[in-house]
């Protein structure tokens, strides 16, 4: 279909019109995000290509190219900005159902556990740069606290770590007795705290203070050490033990 340009009366050129792009099965088979995946590989697939897949269809004006293109700018391009929508934010979108907007949440969540897997050999954490790099996937775009446990053994090779409790966007509620039951089965000798503040700061609140003591204190009478206890948030990462607070 050919579509003529719109006149503007009284400023005297052409506006040119939008350009519509035909359905992605009337593509170039080369050009299809699944066809192009198979014959290319997914790295060679761009983020609105990627999230297309996802998407499935589009609406009656966008394709999924089109419809994932506008999600993407939504965010500035950037993932960990989708990361941090939840579903409800998602179906904002025309074309974007429940269906579609959990399938897109947990698409990035199996990414986010890919990438703090543990390798088949278990690392050995030593400080709060390995803590931050290993839960950073996890933490970075959650928007309410959330609080780690990893569990070491004498050498500080990582026998496990598990999240201990979700809570609010300013607090989490920690039970001590979860942590050191844990410890116990897992037969650790030390333990590493973490938790994130979906705020950004890094400056630990007088609760931070108080639990890690408690911990700190707790875990003396179990003879389990706990070595640092590590914030996490979009400007970094805050060490107690580093700043002399532990």
């Amino acid at each position: 279909m050919i579509v003529s340009p719109t006149f503007l009366p009284g400023i005297g050129n052409y506006l040119e019109p939008k350009r519509v792009l035909p359905p992605i099965r009337k593509w170039s088979i080369d050009d299809r995000p699944r066809e192009k995946l198979v014959s290319k590989g997914a790295r060679s697939l761009s983020h609105a290509e990627l999230l297309a897949i996802l998407i499935n269809c589009g609406n009656a004006k966008q394709s999924a190219i089109e419809l994932a293109q506008e999600i993407l700018l939504s965010c500035e391009n950037d993932l960990s900005g989708l990361a941090a929508m939840d579903v409800e934010q998602l179906m904002q979108f025309k074309g974007i159902g429940f269906k579609k907007a959990v399938t897109i949440l947990a698409s990035l969540e199996l990414s986010r556990r890919k990438q703090s897997q543990l390798p088949c050999s278990k690392p050995v954490i030593t400080c709060a740069d390995d803590v931050a790099s290993l839960l950073r996937p996890l933490l970075e775009d959650q928007c309410y606290e959330t609080f780690y446990v990893l569990y070491l053994n004498h050498a500080n090779k990582l026998l496990h770590y598990s999240c201990i409790s979700s809570g609010g966007l300013t607090s989490t509620t920690v039970d001590p007795r979860m942590i050191f039951l844990e410890a116990l089965r897992q037969k650790a000798t030390r333990i590493m705290l973490c938790h994130n503040h979906p705020s950004g700061s890094l400056r630990p609140s007088n609760a931070d203070v108080n639990i890690t003591h408690k911990l700190k204190a707790g875990g003396k009478l179990l003879d389990i050490e706990v070595l640092d206890h590590v914030i996490v948030s979009s400007e970094g990462h805050f060490s107690f033990k580093e700043d002399g607070m532990l």
